[in-house]
């Protein structure tokens, strides 16, 4: 099976519960998001499930605390603390399952939503039209005061350029047999990694990621040349 690159949405927040855009505001999860969460760790972290924590080679996450708590919520065994943390959990309430480091990011950090920091998209589209601009599409436009398309689009393949080097790579090479990568981030920022992870154009778009959600990104015919996002896979259970 070629490597895997697993990218999960931070759970529920007052804001994402009200469609308002949350960049740089840092919020905790409701209390109904952690619970999503952990019954998502539950349901698909094993090494009998999706995400098999003996596979994970490398875990990025955002700066911001709803990520950061959530992929917390997943547990998935780390050996070593997480790098926010003052001190492992014990292996009786955590058992080691995975090797794999976790790297926080800026390059996963959700979109910069600049002058619409808080705002629904009802709300921005009638600024908009108070103000005689035309409909908003942020794959196009952006945001004033925040980042561009552009922007976005360099620090993601950046970013994928360097996990397919470290990561992947090898294992197509045939210096490593495990290979699988997790990405705990935002909603607009991981849907935008997905389309670059298949080197489409952002305004192609027509991807969603719920709050809590799991996509999963691999590639075709075992070729790193040919990236790929799997719509339904299903588990693997070794003999």
């Amino acid at each position: 099976m070629p490597p895997r690159c697993f990218i999960i949405r931070h759970g529920e927040t007052e804001w994402s519960l009200n469609g308002r855009h949350t960049g740089t505001t840092d919020l905790a999860l409701t209390s109904n998001g952690e619970k999503r969460i952990k019954a998502t760790g539950k349901a698909l972290v094993g090494n009998d499930r999706l995400i098999a924590p003996k596979k994970l080679v490398h875990v990025y996450v955002s700066p911001r605390t709803r990520a950061q708590r959530t992929l917390e919520l997943l547990e998935i065994g780390c050996r070593e603390r997480l790098p926010w943390t003052e001190a492992r959990n014990t292996e009786d309430a955590e058992p080691i399952r995975t090797e794999a480091k976790v790297e926080i990011t800026e390059a996963i950090r959700e979109w910069d939503y600049g002058d619409y920091e808080g705002l629904t998209s009802k709300q921005i589209r009638e600024l908009r039209s108070q103000n005689g601009e035309p409909s908003w599409d942020i794959w196009r436009d952006g945001c004033p005061g925040g980042e561009s398309p552009e922007d976005v689009i360099r620090r993601l393949d950046a970013l994928i350029t360097d996990l397919r080097n470290k990561y992947h790579g090898p294992c197509f090479d045939g210096e490593n047999g495990q290979g699988d990568v997790l990405i705990v981030a935002h909603g607009h920022i991981l849907r935008a990694f997905a389309m670059r992870w298949t080197g489409k154009p952002l305004t192609d778009t027509s991807l969603i990621l719920e709050a809590g959600g799991v996509g999963t990104l691999s590639y075709e015919h075992n070729n790193i040349e040919e990236p790929a996002i799997i719509l339904g896979g299903g588990f693997v259970v070794e003999n």
